[in-house]
């Protein structure tokens, strides 16, 4: 599979993740205040007016104290490992599982959007960091045609991880690893 078909296949499996958890959250939140919004099909007429009332009746109470109606909770983010080789995320009352392919595409979507995210992560290792190394990793070297090296190297745990270093930055790395 080329990198293309990897990142078509990357997307697809976000895209599905996000229709899976995200999608029926969207659904259960109203576009317009509760006093305001259509009633449901299946809803009775009396159910909503009952329910558009006391909603009403909290926000004047609200109002009336010089208090601001109760904030809206977020959904909380649940992660489980049922077995070795699933994880499951639950939002909002929804699980799903993932698989280690799934993981895999997570953790690269999210990486991507991490390094545009401020602030940056800390400069040094931050105490008690937990971390997972690979020994002796697989490797592959290009050189680019500004005269940087792109040294791509595969954790076990996040995947290829891409670096690029200028030539002098290859100089320092050379004699970091050989003092």
């Amino acid at each position: 599979m080329n990198l293309h078909e990897q990142l078509g296949a990357l997307e697809m499996g976000v895209d599905q993740l996000i229709q899976a958890v995200v999608a029926p959250l969207a659904e259960n939140i109203p576009e317009t205040p509760a006093e305001n919004a259509a009633p449901p099909a299946s809803a009775s007429a009396d159910h909503v007016a009952s329910e558009s009332n006391a909603n009403a009746a909290e926000t004047e109470a609200a109002v009336v104290e010089g208090e601001a109606p109760a904030p809206q909770l977020q959904p909380t983010l649940e992660i489980n490992r049922p077995a070795q080789n699933e994880i499951t995320m639950t939002i909002g009352g929804q699980t799903v599982a993932l698989r280690a392919e799934q993981i895999g595409q997570l953790i690269e979507e999210l990486s991507n959007a991490r390094a545009s995210m401020t602030p940056e992560p800390p400069p040094g290792i931050p105490p008690g960091w937990r971390f997972v190394s690979t020994k002796n990793p697989v490797m592959a070297v290009q050189k680019q045609s500004n005269g940087d090296r792109l040294l791509v190297m595969r954790h076990t745990g996040h995947g290829w991880v891409p670096f690029t270093f200028s030539p002098d930055m290859v100089i320092q790395l050379y004699m970091m690893l050989t003092k």
